[in-house]
């Protein structure tokens, strides 16, 4: 048996291909970008973009399970294909499917919803792998600058997803649902700074900007407006419901959720001066 990871070089993407290799499974991981992979060398890589459909036909072929994510390209877009995706993997004989999505469900989950695969979706809160956009400023400066300062997410360790995801691609009983997914604790954005303060030793300032600043700051990093826009909306007004600490990760994976606090410590060199 082949499984199919698409997204493989990214954030998520990279975790379930390693918790795959390490269950002993043979891996196909597709990404725009081969030659620049980086992945085990047991895997095999192929080129294929995941909004183009064409492109996807030999990566598809003889794979039985596929993990899917529902956005594609540089700009992070819902993908307008589902529809010929699901029946791509219909013909290809796919059995299992997972989705990494979020709120916006675009045309895949429906595809998938209204056919005949084994689909699982999950469905995680904040990624703690986005604190890393604070990495070059901490070790510069010192400094967090951010709007919101006392929103608070549940945030998951991109570990932990991409664990759930592949118990659903090699075991019975994943599918039909969805999964939402937490880290064990809600925390604040000026919890998440002090944080990672601590696992650095180094004292970091927040600093609360306005929503104008956060926009304008946003804008010059080189964000698209419709990222700038989700962003301050997520963070503006969290979402309860996702955010609501769960035991979902444990049941599934049979290990407790890792901590914001054992993320920082994993990735405190990136903090570092």
């Amino acid at each position: 048996m082949t499984i199919l990871v698409t997204g493989a070089t990214g954030t998520v993407g990279r975790h379930i291909v390693d918790e795959l290799v390490q269950a002993g499974q043979r891996v196909r991981a597709l990404t725009r970008r081969p030659a620049g992979a980086g992945l085990p060398g047991e895997v095999e890589v192929v080129a294929g973009d995941l909004t183009v459909t064409d492109t996807l036909v030999p990566a598809f072929d003889g794979v039985t399970g596929v993990h899917l994510i529902n956005f594609g390209g540089d700009d992070y877009e819902l993908l307008r294909n589902g529809q010929e995706i699901v029946e791509l993997a219909v013909k290809s004989g796919v059995r299992r499917v997972t989705v990494l999505g979020g709120w916006d469900q675009g045309t895949l989950e429906p595809a998938l919803r209204a056919g005949e695969l084994g689909w699982t979706f999950v469905r995680p809160t904040e990624f703690m792998s986005n604190a890393l956009q604070w990495a070059e400023v901490i070790r510069d400066e010192g400094v967090v600058r951010e709007p919101f300062g006392d929103a608070t997410t549940a945030m998951v360790h991109e570990a932990d997803i991409a664990a759930v995801a592949a118990r659903a691609l090699v075991e019975d009983g994943h599918a039909g649902k969805t999964y939402g997914l937490t880290g064990p604790e809600r925390l604040t954005t000026r919890d998440k700074v002090r944080i990672i303060g601590e696992a650095i030793g180094r004292d970091i300032t927040f600093v609360e900007l306005t929503e104008a600043q956060a926009r304008e700051k946003m804008a010059a990093e080189g964000q698209p407006e419709h990222m700038i826009d989700f962003m301050i909306n997520v963070f503006a007004n969290v979402p309860e419901e996702p955010n609501i600490v769960n035991s979902t990760i444990e049941k599934v994976t049979g290990r407790p959720a890792r901590t914001f606090a054992q993320w920082a410590t994993e990735h405190a060199d990136a903090f570092r001066a």
